[in-house]
C-alpha cells in the first residue's frame, strides 16, 4: 500500500495584517476584494483631524496634534479600527506625514536663523547631541530596542513626529517602535504646556530665556508655540530656537544614513539604507524657496496651516498603531527610556540657556 502524495505546496501563510518586513496589529492587511481603497480609511482620518481641531478651539490647551494621536489609539483600543480602514490609515500615517514634514521647511528661512546668534546656536546644537546621544545611551542600558531608541533620540532631541518620520526609514524598525516613539513625544510634549510655564518664576527665566529654554527643549513645533505662547513676551525667541533645532533634522537623518549604509551595506530586503530619504531632501529644498524670499507671506501662511493639517492627519494614523496590549508587552522600558530623554532635554537645554544668557 502506498502512501498518498503530499498535497501540492501551497503559498506560504502570511499574518493577516503584515506588509513586508513590518507588522503590527493596525498594519493594513494584504489588498484584497473591497478592502484596497484608501478612501474610507482616508474618510475617517479626515473626520477624526476635523475633530480634533475642534476640540483645540474648544479647549485651547489642548494641542491637535495631542487629540489626533489619542483619537487614533482610541478607535484601535474599542474596536472601531476596522480592516476596511487599514489602508487609507497607513497612507495618512506615511505619505501625509512625510508631505507634512517637506511642508515644515517652508517655515524655516535664512533670515529667521541668523536672528539665533551664537549663543543660541551653541545651545541648540549642544542640547541635541547631549540629547541624541544620551537617550541612545540609556535606551542601551534600559534594554530598549536599538531602532526604537533611535527613533525616540530623534524625536526628543530635534521634533518630534516629524523626525521621527525623518529618521524611520534609516532606523529600519518596525511601526510597532515608530508608534511607540511618536506616542512618547506627543505625551511629554503635551505635559510640557501645561508644566514648563508653571517652571519659569522658580527657575529665574525671565520672558526671552524661557522662550529660549522652550524652543531649546520642546519637541513638536506645535507644542513649541503652544508653551511659549503662555508666558507674554515669550513666543517670539521660543520660534526662532525652535526652528534652529528642526534645520539640523537633514544633517542628522543623513549622518545616521552614512552609518547604517557602512553596517549593513544591503539590507534584507536586498536594498542599501537611503543615504538621504527623498521627503527629507524635499525639507531641504523647501528650506531653500523660503530662503529666497521669493514666496508671498500669504503663501508661507497658507503651507504652515496646511502642515499642520496634514500633520495631525497623520497623528491620526499613527495613532492606530498605539495598540495598548503591544505597548504593555514592549512599551515599559520605552516609556521610561522617553521620560528620561524628556529630563535630559530640559536639563541641558536650561544649563545652557543659564550659563549663556541665551
Amino acid at each position: 500500500m502506498t502512501s498518498p502524495a503530499p498535497a501540492p505546496a501551497g503559498p506560504a501563510q502570511r499574518h493577516p495584517h503584515r506588509t513586508g518586513s513590518r507588522c503590527r496589529p493596525s498594519c493594513p492587511p494584504q489588498p484584497g476584494p473591497g478592502r484596497s481603497s484608501p478612501v474610507p480609511g482616508l474618510l475617517a482620518v479626515t473626520a477624526a483631524t476635523a475633530l480634533a481641531f475642534g476640540v483645540h478651539a474648544l479647549v485651547p490647551a489642548l494641542n491637535p496634534s495631542t487629540v489626533a494621536v489619542a483619537l487614533g489609539a482610541l478607535a484601535v483600543n474599542v474596536g472601531l479600527h476596522r480592516p476596511v480602514l487599514h489602508v487609507g490609515t497607513h497612507v495618512a500615517s506615511h505619505r501625509l506625514l512625510r508631505l507634512a514634514v517637506v511642508l515644515l521647511g517652508l517655515q524655516l528661512g535664512l533670515p529667521q536663523l541668523l536672528d539665533l546668534g551664537p549663543r543660541g546656536a551653541l545651545v541648540v546644537v549642544t542640547t541635541v547631541a547631549i540629547t541624541f546621544t544620551g537617550t541612545r545611551l540609556l535606551g542601551r542600558l534600559l534594554g530598549v530596542p536599538p531602532a526604537r531608541a533611535l527613533l525616540i533620540a530623534t524625536g526628543f532631541s530635534i521634533c518630534g513626529a516629524s523626525a521621527v518620520a525623518a529618521m524611520e526609514e534609516v532606523a529600519g524598525g518596525d511601526e510597532d517602535d515608530t508608534a511607540v516613539a511618536i506616542a512618547l513625544v506627543t505625551l511629554c510634549g503635551s505635559l510640557a504646556i501645561l508644566l514648563l510655564p508653571l517652571l519659569q518664576h522658580p527657575l529665574g527665566l525671565d520672558p526671552t530665556a524661557f522662550g529660549s529654554w522652550v524652543g531649546a527643549s520642546v519637541h513638536d513645533v506645535g507644542q513649541t508655540v503652544a508653551t511659549a505662547d503662555r508666558v507674554p513676551g515669550a513666543l517670539t525667541t521660543a520660534v526662532v530656537v525652535k526652528l534652529s533645532r528642526v534645520v539640523l533634522l537633514a544633517p542628522l537623518v543623513a549622518t545616521m544614513a552614512v552609518s547604517a549604509r557602512r553596517r549593513s551595506p544591503v539590507a534584507d530586503n536586498g536594498r542599501r539604507p537611503p543615504l538621504l530619504p527623498l521627503f527629507v531632501a524635499g525639507f531641504l529644498g523647501a528650506i531653500g524657496l523660503a530662503s529666497t524670499g521669493l514666496l508671498p507671506p500669504a503663501v508661507l501662511h497658507g503651507a504652515q496651516n496646511l502642515q499642520g493639517v496634514l500633520l495631525a492627519a497623520a497623528l491620526v494614523g499613527l495613532g492606530t498603531g498605539i495598540h495598548l496590549p503591544t505597548l504593555r508587552r514592549t512599551g515599559g522600558r520605552a516609556l521610561l527610556l522617553g521620560l528620561l530623554s524628556w529630563l535630559l532635554v530640559a536639563t541641558v537645554a536650561y544649563a545652557g540657556v543659564r550659563l549663556t544668557g541665551a
